[in-house]
């Protein structure tokens, strides 16, 4: 467990001084800087694209996860690229052509991800998970944070990784985005995520982020049981 990785998403960010809010979860130990954008389309919200992008980018060393909740994401690959993302982690459901965006997105610099829905099935990426270098599982309906962690869609998540174990020659990370928490972390670590994303179990925790970035991670690694 001791190998899970934090990334913290801005989504639940204060705007008002996203700067400092992004330092601070540098400082507090995540790993990753997850950034959702969504169309009003393939979810049904609006959050925010390239600008926001490209200030985050100048204040922090943090490798950028961009988590594409649009139709046709692969529209966008290079815009995204170019704004300084390190990762594009597209939709099967909202992309036509996977294995062609997958190949365009490497070659433009980044590292591809697939994410899916809680409808949709494993089998519907097992085609294409030898291919990319992240799966992100989500845990709740995309397009608003603050959702609670779907606990049925546990066993989903070590299919998940099963699935993704099967590539040979290289390591696929699963990720793992909506509802994780302190109380949550542990669970998914367990069922076999190794990349846990959070928004409001970090930047809306009572006692600060630094706190929450570290009771996710006791969580994930076990230590609040030994501690119990």
């Amino acid at each position: 467990m001791s190998g899970v990785r934090i990334s913290a998403s801005i989504l639940a960010a204060d705007f008002g001084c996203l700067r400092a809010s992004v330092r601070e979860a540098e400082e507090a130990g995540c790993e990753e800087v997850h950034f959702d954008v969504m169309d009003g389309q393939f979810v049904p919200n609006i959050s925010f694209g390239l600008p926001v992008l490209e200030a985050v980018r100048r204040v922090t060393q943090l490798p950028i996860d961009v988590h594409m909740m649009v139709a046709a994401p692969e529209r966008f690959a290079k815009a995204f690229a170019a704004a300084g993302a390190d990762s594009f982690t597209i939709h099967v459901e909202a992309c036509r052509d996977v294995p062609n965006a997958v190949a365009h997105i490497r070659e433009l610099g980044m590292r591809p991800g697939i994410a899916i829905n809680p409808e949709t099935p494993v089998s519907a990426i097992a085609d294409y998970v030898r291919e990319v270098d992240r799966v992100l599982v989500m845990t709740v309906h995309p397009g608003f944070g603050g959702q609670a962690f779907m606990p049925q869609l546990v066993p989903k998540i070590t299919e998940t990784a099963a699935a993704a174990g099967r590539s040979v020659g290289r390591v696929v990370e699963i990720a793992v985005d909506g509802g994780i928490k302190d109380t949550t972390a542990r669970t998914a670590a367990r069922a076999g995520a190794t990349v846990l994303v959070s928004g409001t179990g970090i930047f809306d925790n009572p006692e600060g982020v630094h706190d929450g970035v570290a009771k996710i991670r006791a969580s994930a690694n076990g230590d609040s049981e030994r501690m119990a």
